[in-house]
């Protein structure tokens, strides 16, 4: 190995340990209450050593969002490539729940951590000039309903994919966010939150499809 690779592999290392002590911050404290002097003491780093990776907090929290995504999003693209809607949502539903469960310090900042107000305003400046990078989660499955409700796999009366779409995130949001945050809690008789929470996958499917359109299960 050169020099100059073995440096820039040492760069990618304290980079990502910048990030990871970020995170683990993020998530204990809060967004706003973290500086980058308590990221540099939690590395042990002087805070000049964290500007040379990231220009300000902003540009930390966004690579570490882009990071999580990165991730999160490549977990449904795969269930994506599925032809049929019904069953896309199905396996979105599945991988969703598997990213939640294998990855909850990564879930936990992306979906349960409430964001600044400049790092929304700059996500919403992305959005509006269509500069946002490729198709987003959120759509990926709103558009799997959206053909659902078009090609008459879903009851009539459901013709808001939007709609359908927030209803079917946040009930599978609610089952694996509640075994994150309490699955210590000893006055529940927890059961297997991947089975849980497939069962609520197959139910909400179930109620939305005509007659016994959702023939095959996440179970199985």
């Amino acid at each position: 190995m050169t020099a100059p690779e073995r440096r820039e592999r040492e760069r990618q290392a304290l980079r990502a340990k910048i990030l990871q002590a970020a995170r683990d911050l993020f998530l204990a404290h809060g967004i706003e209450a973290v500086t980058m002097r308590k990221i540099a003491d939690a590395v042990e780093y002087t805070p000049p050593v964290l500007y040379a990776h990231f220009a300000d907090k902003s540009a930390l929290l966004t690579a570490l969002c882009e990071e999580d995504l990165t991730l999160f999003h490549a977990a449904l693209q795969r269930a994506a490539r599925r032809a049929d809607p019904v069953e896309r949502i199905r396996r979105m539903g599945k991988h969703y729940v598997d990213f939640a469960l294998e990855h909850p310090h990564h879930y936990r900042l992306l979906f349960m951590t409430p964001f600044p107000e400049e790092q929304i305003a700059a996500k919403a400046a992305q959005v509006e000039e269509g500069t946002t990078q490729g198709q987003s989660s959120y759509a990926l499955l709103r558009d799997a309903v959206a053909e659902c409700i078009a090609t008459g796999r879903f009851e009539k009366h459901h013709k808001d994919a939007e709609r359908v779409a927030q209803v079917l995130w946040g009930a599978v949001h609610g089952v694996v966010s509640l075994w994150i945050l309490h699955a210590r809690n000893p006055e529940i008789e927890w059961r297997a939150p991947r089975a849980t929470a497939f069962e609520l996958v197959d139910a909400a499917l179930d109620g939305l499809c005509i007659g016994a359109a959702a023939t095959s299960r996440t179970s199985s």
